[in-house]
Protein backbone atom coordinates (compact mmCIF):
# COMPACT_ATOMS: atom_id res chain seq x y z
CA UNK A 1 0.00 0.00 0.00
CA UNK A 2 1.07 3.57 -1.20
CA UNK A 3 1.61 6.36 1.20
CA UNK A 4 -1.73 7.52 -1.16
CA UNK A 5 -3.72 4.90 0.12
CA UNK A 6 -3.31 5.96 3.90
CA UNK A 7 -6.42 6.36 5.71
CA UNK A 8 -6.77 10.05 6.53
CA UNK A 9 -6.75 9.26 10.60
CA UNK A 10 -5.10 11.36 12.77
CA UNK A 11 -2.02 8.89 13.47
CA UNK A 12 -1.59 8.80 9.47
CA UNK A 13 -2.06 12.74 8.84
CA UNK A 14 0.34 13.46 12.38
CA UNK A 15 2.87 10.24 12.84
CA UNK A 16 4.43 10.55 15.88
CA UNK A 17 5.84 6.95 16.44
CA UNK A 18 7.21 5.81 12.72
CA UNK A 19 9.41 2.50 12.00
CA UNK A 20 11.60 2.72 9.20
CA UNK A 21 12.22 -0.68 7.39
CA UNK A 22 13.74 -2.02 4.21
CA UNK A 23 17.05 -3.58 2.91
CA UNK A 24 20.65 -3.15 3.49
CA UNK A 25 21.55 0.16 2.38
CA UNK A 26 17.84 1.50 1.68
CA UNK A 27 18.64 4.64 3.77
CA UNK A 28 17.29 3.14 6.69
CA UNK A 29 19.27 5.32 9.30
CA UNK A 30 19.81 8.30 7.14
CA UNK A 31 16.10 8.63 6.47
CA UNK A 32 15.25 7.70 10.42
CA UNK A 33 17.65 10.74 10.98
CA UNK A 34 15.74 13.57 8.92
CA UNK A 35 12.14 12.48 10.06
CA UNK A 36 13.39 12.78 13.75
CA UNK A 37 14.83 16.13 13.33
CA UNK A 38 11.95 17.09 11.23
CA UNK A 39 9.30 16.06 13.96
CA UNK A 40 11.53 17.09 16.68
CA UNK A 41 11.49 13.45 18.24
CA UNK A 42 13.89 11.34 19.66
CA UNK A 43 15.74 8.75 17.32
CA UNK A 44 16.64 4.89 17.75
CA UNK A 45 18.97 2.31 15.72
CA UNK A 46 17.74 -1.24 16.52
CA UNK A 47 20.92 -2.16 15.14
CA UNK A 48 22.38 -0.60 18.30
CA UNK A 49 19.92 -2.25 20.32
CA UNK A 50 20.25 -6.11 18.75
CA UNK A 51 23.96 -6.16 18.62
CA UNK A 52 26.85 -5.87 21.36
CA UNK A 53 30.41 -5.67 21.24
CA UNK A 54 32.33 -8.76 18.77
CA UNK A 55 29.37 -8.83 16.86
CA UNK A 56 27.30 -10.60 19.27
CA UNK A 57 23.96 -11.00 19.76
CA UNK A 58 22.50 -8.59 22.92
CA UNK A 59 19.91 -10.83 25.14
CA UNK A 60 17.26 -10.63 24.46
CA UNK A 61 14.98 -9.87 27.40
CA UNK A 62 17.60 -7.16 27.59
CA UNK A 63 17.22 -5.78 24.47
CA UNK A 64 13.37 -5.40 24.78
CA UNK A 65 13.56 -3.90 28.52
CA UNK A 66 15.83 -1.02 26.57
CA UNK A 67 13.23 -0.26 23.87
CA UNK A 68 11.00 -0.27 26.34
CA UNK A 69 12.32 1.99 28.27
CA UNK A 70 13.25 4.54 25.31
CA UNK A 71 9.50 4.10 24.08
CA UNK A 72 8.41 4.85 27.64
CA UNK A 73 11.14 7.68 27.74
CA UNK A 74 9.62 9.23 24.19
CA UNK A 75 5.86 8.46 24.64
CA UNK A 76 5.10 11.93 22.67
CA UNK A 77 6.84 10.23 20.21
CA UNK A 78 10.17 8.66 18.29
CA UNK A 79 12.03 7.26 15.20
CA UNK A 80 13.07 3.76 15.00
CA UNK A 81 15.13 2.27 12.06
CA UNK A 82 15.75 -1.38 11.24
CA UNK A 83 13.95 -4.87 10.54
CA UNK A 84 14.56 -7.33 13.48
CA UNK A 85 11.35 -8.90 12.89
CA UNK A 86 12.21 -12.21 14.21
CA UNK A 87 13.90 -10.68 17.89
CA UNK A 88 11.13 -7.82 18.13
CA UNK A 89 8.28 -10.39 18.70
CA UNK A 90 5.75 -7.83 17.26
CA UNK A 91 6.86 -5.21 19.62
CA UNK A 92 6.34 -2.39 17.42
CA UNK A 93 3.29 -3.74 14.91
CA UNK A 94 1.40 -1.00 14.95
CA UNK A 95 -1.87 -1.72 16.74
CA UNK A 96 -0.19 -3.43 19.68
CA UNK A 97 0.60 -1.40 22.83
CA UNK A 98 3.15 1.38 22.38
CA UNK A 99 3.54 0.48 18.90
CA UNK A 100 4.27 2.40 15.42
CA UNK A 101 1.48 4.60 14.12
CA UNK A 102 2.98 3.97 10.58
CA UNK A 103 5.63 1.13 9.22
CA UNK A 104 7.29 2.66 6.13
CA UNK A 105 8.66 0.38 4.36
CA UNK A 106 11.72 1.78 1.76
CA UNK A 107 10.91 0.03 -1.16
CA UNK A 108 14.19 0.94 -3.32
CA UNK A 109 15.54 -0.81 -6.74
CA UNK A 110 18.18 -4.00 -6.04
CA UNK A 111 20.74 -1.94 -7.91
CA UNK A 112 20.37 0.78 -6.08
CA UNK A 113 21.12 -0.63 -2.83
CA UNK A 114 23.51 -2.78 -3.30
CA UNK A 115 25.87 -0.07 -4.96
CA UNK A 116 25.48 2.04 -1.99
CA UNK A 117 25.87 -1.29 0.76
CA UNK A 118 29.21 -2.34 -1.64
CA UNK A 119 30.81 1.78 -1.48
CA UNK A 120 29.74 2.02 1.98
CA UNK A 121 31.45 -1.61 3.21
CA UNK A 122 34.23 -1.04 1.44
CA UNK A 123 34.89 2.90 2.77
CA UNK A 124 33.66 1.29 6.15
CA UNK A 125 36.00 -1.78 5.77
CA UNK A 126 39.36 0.49 4.49
CA UNK A 127 38.89 2.98 7.41
CA UNK A 128 37.69 0.96 9.83
CA UNK A 129 35.04 3.23 11.23
CA UNK A 130 33.48 1.90 14.62
CA UNK A 131 30.03 1.01 14.11
CA UNK A 132 27.71 -0.06 17.26
CA UNK A 133 29.66 -0.58 20.53
CA UNK A 134 32.88 -0.34 18.89
CA UNK A 135 32.08 -3.17 16.06
CA UNK A 136 33.81 -2.82 12.61
CA UNK A 137 33.38 -3.88 9.55
CA UNK A 138 35.02 -7.51 9.05
CA UNK A 139 37.29 -6.97 5.99
CA UNK A 140 37.76 -10.61 6.02
CA UNK A 141 34.18 -11.67 5.31
CA UNK A 142 34.15 -9.92 1.72
CA UNK A 143 35.32 -13.30 0.77
CA UNK A 144 33.10 -15.45 2.54
CA UNK A 145 30.04 -17.11 0.64
CA UNK A 146 28.22 -17.24 3.94
CA UNK A 147 25.59 -14.29 3.89
CA UNK A 148 25.64 -14.34 7.53
CA UNK A 149 29.48 -12.87 7.12
CA UNK A 150 29.43 -11.18 3.61
CA UNK A 151 26.75 -8.16 4.32
CA UNK A 152 27.02 -7.98 0.52
CA UNK A 153 25.56 -11.50 -0.37
CA UNK A 154 23.42 -11.54 2.89
CA UNK A 155 22.11 -7.88 0.92
CA UNK A 156 21.70 -9.52 -1.94
CA UNK A 157 19.63 -12.43 -0.83
CA UNK A 158 17.88 -10.36 1.36
CA UNK A 159 16.11 -7.98 -1.04
CA UNK A 160 13.61 -10.43 -2.47
CA UNK A 161 12.50 -12.57 0.92
CA UNK A 162 12.03 -8.67 2.24
CA UNK A 163 10.07 -7.55 -0.63
CA UNK A 164 8.19 -10.55 -0.70
CA UNK A 165 6.97 -9.95 3.13
CA UNK A 166 6.54 -6.42 3.60
CA UNK A 167 4.60 -6.90 -0.02
CA UNK A 168 2.44 -9.36 2.31
CA UNK A 169 1.89 -6.94 5.40
CA UNK A 170 1.19 -3.70 2.83
CA UNK A 171 -1.89 -5.31 1.34
CA UNK A 172 -3.20 -6.33 4.54
CA UNK A 173 -2.19 -3.59 6.71
CA UNK A 174 -3.45 0.21 6.27
CA UNK A 175 -0.33 1.32 8.65
CA UNK A 176 2.33 0.73 5.66
CA UNK A 177 4.19 3.46 4.14
CA UNK A 178 5.93 1.82 0.90
CA UNK A 179 8.35 4.30 -0.53
CA UNK A 180 9.40 3.45 -3.79
CA UNK A 181 12.43 5.64 -5.34
CA UNK A 182 14.02 9.11 -3.73
CA UNK A 183 11.93 11.27 -5.12
CA UNK A 184 9.19 8.76 -3.84
CA UNK A 185 10.92 9.40 -0.16
CA UNK A 186 11.16 13.40 -0.60
CA UNK A 187 7.08 13.99 -1.22
CA UNK A 188 6.57 11.69 1.75
CA UNK A 189 9.66 13.42 3.92
CA UNK A 190 7.20 16.71 3.11
CA UNK A 191 4.41 15.39 4.34
CA UNK A 192 5.48 15.52 8.08
CA UNK A 193 4.86 18.71 10.53
CA UNK A 194 5.88 18.97 13.95
CA UNK A 195 3.95 19.35 16.80
CA UNK A 196 3.96 23.21 16.34
CA UNK A 197 2.17 23.56 13.02
CA UNK A 198 -0.18 21.19 13.63
CA UNK A 199 -2.25 23.51 14.84
CA UNK A 200 -1.18 26.23 12.21
CA UNK A 201 -2.35 23.38 9.58
CA UNK A 202 -6.17 22.86 11.00
CA UNK A 203 -6.47 26.87 10.77
CA UNK A 204 -5.14 27.40 7.56
CA UNK A 205 -7.76 24.28 6.16
CA UNK A 206 -11.01 25.65 7.88
CA UNK A 207 -10.50 28.74 5.94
Amino acid sequence: MTSSNVPHNDDHIHPRRIWIVGVSGAGKTTLARKVAHQLEVAHLELDAVFWKEHWTFRDLDEAHASIRAFQAAHSHGWVMDGNWTSRLNGMLTPGTPGGADVVVWLDHPRLLTMWRVITRTLKRGITQEPLWHGNTERIRGWLSTDPNHNIVLFAWRQHSALRARWEHQARSSPHVVRLRGRAHVSRWLRTLTPPSMHGHDHRREDT
